[in-house]
């Protein structure tokens, strides 16, 4: 009678049967490597076609901001970073600070609502302002009269920045929640967005200080327009996954991945 070898333990039926289930359970994860490939060639599609839709928004000619009756479609897919125009008069004494990091350092944005001739009031991001200037807000310099203001639409920011949350009661804000600002503010009929102001303020003036010069008058244009797209790093990660269960899936079918020298 003789021994049980390898290639006899690899055929007994409890041995093909474990093989079988080693075999069925690689070919499902090739194929779900395989969907999740595919579910990010899909995103990347969309991701570029939202970028190209951006940009186009970003660099198109301002238009009338969106009115009340236009307020409840504003929508990210169909209004985020288009560029916009509107005038008014800015309510002095209102700006609100919120915590910003830009390539001017850190500081803040200034948020002013500028309220239009029939009463409807947007938040206007003027700009960005050194930390020094929280200890005198006031100094921060508003435009009289009537004024006209181009930008970029942005939505408002309800759920603050990371692990930080708005604390209107202390007047500590890290994100451009319009409703919160609005009901600190006592401001009413406001658009459910805010504007990012370009560069240039209503005359042309570019706001920039001079090198080496701090100002207290905001610096616009700042507006960061950048879009995470790994969608195809992540599909070839997904791809090259699928391959390896595929190339696992083979070994234990022919019974190679069981052979001995």
């Amino acid at each position: 009678m003789r021994s049980m070898g390898p290639t006899d333990a690899v055929t007994s039926p409890r041995s093909r049967a474990a093989r079988l289930l080693l075999v069925a359970l690689a070919l499902a994860l090739c194929a779900g490597f395989l969907a999740l490939g595919s579910w990010q060639l899909a995103r990347r599609a969309w991701k570029l076609d939202l970028i190209e839709r951006v940009e186009q928004r970003v660099h198109a000619p301002a238009e009338p901001a969106p009115g009340p009756e236009r307020w409840p479609q504003v929508s990210a897919a169909g209004d985020e970073y288009r560029h916009v125009r509107l005038s008014g008069r800015y309510l002095a004494g209102r700006d609100t600070l919120v915590q910003a990091s830009t390539a001017l350092g850190r500081g803040f944005w200034v948020l002013t609502p500028l309220q239009d001739a029939a009463g409807t009031v947007v938040l206007v991001n003027r700009g960005f302002v050194p930390e020094q200037v929280r200890a005198h807000p006031e100094r921060i310099p508003v435009p009289g009269g009537e004024i006209v203001v181009s930008g970029l639409l942005r939505l408002s920011e309800p759920r603050g920045w990371l692990l930080r949350s708005n604390d209107p009661a202390a007047g500590l804000w890290y994100s451009r929640d319009v409703a919160a600002i609005a009901a600190r503010q006592g401001l009413e009929r406001v658009a459910p967005y805010f504007v990012d102001a370009d560069a240039a303020d209503a005359s042309g003036r570019q706001q920039k200080p001079p090198a080496g010069e701090t100002s207290l008058e905001p610096v616009g244009g700042l507006t960061v327009v950048s879009f995470n797209n790994q969608h195809l790093v992540y599909a070839l990660t997904w791809f090259g996954l699928a391959l390896m269960a595929a190339g696992a899936a083979w070994l234990l079918w022919s019974g190679k991945a069981f052979a001995r020298d």
